[in-house]
């Protein structure tokens, strides 16, 4: 027997979809190195975006469970829209710190709510013993949607020949995203009218669920590899840059077009791979027992060869590298998630997931302001290998 597949779980597939329609993501680097940022600038953005997200992650998750999660949706994607158009049209440093605050802000608001959306759901049809595979089933449609975006964004950057553009386009998913999270039932959204109480009960019960070791140790291997991946991801742009230009075929087109056409592909290719990790993450979960600390490990593993290739100029098994990670997260985030529900109340599942993202938040920043000064003073390579295996390092000791 598995979970069933009626209205609401395409909806929920559907919601994914849309949000991943960021149609900048597989340029945004490459945009921020074009308006003339350094590596440590745009390390310095990425981290004052995750301190935001830090400061505004549990009271986003008590504001979702206690006025309602369907409120707190819509009032991310709004402020995802304001942040796509003033990268549209922003110059400078500081008009790009404005709109990662805003992302910052629309990220906290979002953070673990739809999961617990999700668990909910599942809870109320009396399906949680399918929790893993069905929250892997709508994350693989959220990397389908990655694998779509990256496709037209790269079409576009190849006729268009900037990346400025793929800003204003991503405002139409997030409008659509916005419609679709309103027609969510109600009983999904755990607004009520006693909310002193609520509140008061939600704290309580957040506070004895962090003070479980189990719930500890599932929020710490859940949150430093994703840390990792989120503040590494975008460097994976410039391999591929690298890659493209390499490539014999499509050598009488600009550089820039041919950059913009290959890296879009190949986006589409690493998402759609992503998408068969998590869609098969509960199956693997069954099958390899510690499944989340050798995938910890590996990821660690993937980085540094990755910055050893790239330190060799060997740009096509650094891709492979790096894609790696990208793999392993997709197959990590549905596991944990239903490890988590396992050891959490439903009630005040958001709220516990806004707490790992706090301390995920506080770990990628630190890890974007020291690749970003790494990769200025000792070259990307070089600050691959020293993050992976510090990391490495630690979560070894860590395990001991």
């Amino acid at each position: 027997m598995s979970f069933s597949k009626d209205r609401q779980y395409y909806k929920f597939c559907f919601y994914g979809f849309l949000k991943n329609l960021r149609f900048f993501d597989a340029f945004f680097l490459l945009y921020l190195k074009q308006k003339g940022l350094s590596y440590t600038e745009i390390g310095s953005l990425y981290a004052i975006r995750e301190i935001v997200i830090n400061l505004m992650e549990v009271p986003t998750g008590i504001f979702a469970d206690t006025f309602g999660r369907k409120k707190s949706l819509m009032l991310s994607f709004l402020a995802y829209i304001l942040s796509f158009v003033l990268f549209y049209i922003g110059t400078t440093y500081h008009f790009f710190l404005i709109a990662f605050v805003l992302y910052g802000i629309a990220d906290a608001l979002r953070s673990g709510t739809h999961k617990g959306m999700i668990m909910k759901y599942l809870k109320l049809k009396n399906e949680s013993q399918y929790k893993i595979a069905y929250y892997g089933h709508t994350r693989a449609c959220s990397q389908r949607g990655s694998a779509l975006s990256a496709l037209i964004a790269g079409i576009i950057v190849y006729f268009a020949g900037n990346y400025e553009k793929i800003f204003l386009i991503s405002i139409i998913p997030y409008l659509l995203n916005l419609l679709l999270v309103w027609s969510y039932p109600d009983e999904l959204d755990f607004s009520g009218k006693k909310i002193h109480k609520k509140l008061k009960y939600n704290l309580k019960a957040l506070w004895q669920a962090l003070k479980n070791p189990q719930v500890l140790t599932i929020v710490h291997s859940s949150a430093v590899f994703t840390a990792y991946q989120k503040a590494t991801k975008d460097y994976i742009q410039p391999v591929m840059k690298n890659v493209a230009l390499a490539l014999p075929v499509l050598a009488g087109v600009y550089a820039g077009n041919k950059t913009g056409l290959f890296i879009g592909i190949a986006y589409t290719l690493l998402y759609l791979l992503t998408a068969t990790a998590s869609k098969y993450a509960g199956f693997m979960s069954q099958k390899i027992r510690k499944l989340s600390f050798k995938t910890l490990l590996l990821g660690f593993l993937a980085g540094i060869a990755g910055g050893y290739f790239f330190n060799k100029q060997l740009w096509l098994p650094a891709l492979i590298a790096f894609s790696g990670i990208y793999i392993l997260q997709s197959l990590r985030k549905p596991v944990l998630t239903g490890f988590l529900t396992d050891e959490v109340p439903n009630e005040i599942l958001t709220s516990v997931l806004s707490a790992e993202s706090l301390y995920r938040t506080l770990l990628t920043s630190i890890i974007a302001l020291v690749l970003g000064y790494f990769a200025d003073r000792f070259g990307l390579g070089f600050a691959f290998i020293y993050i992976s295996t510090g990391l490495l390092v630690i979560s070894v000791f860590l395990k001991k």
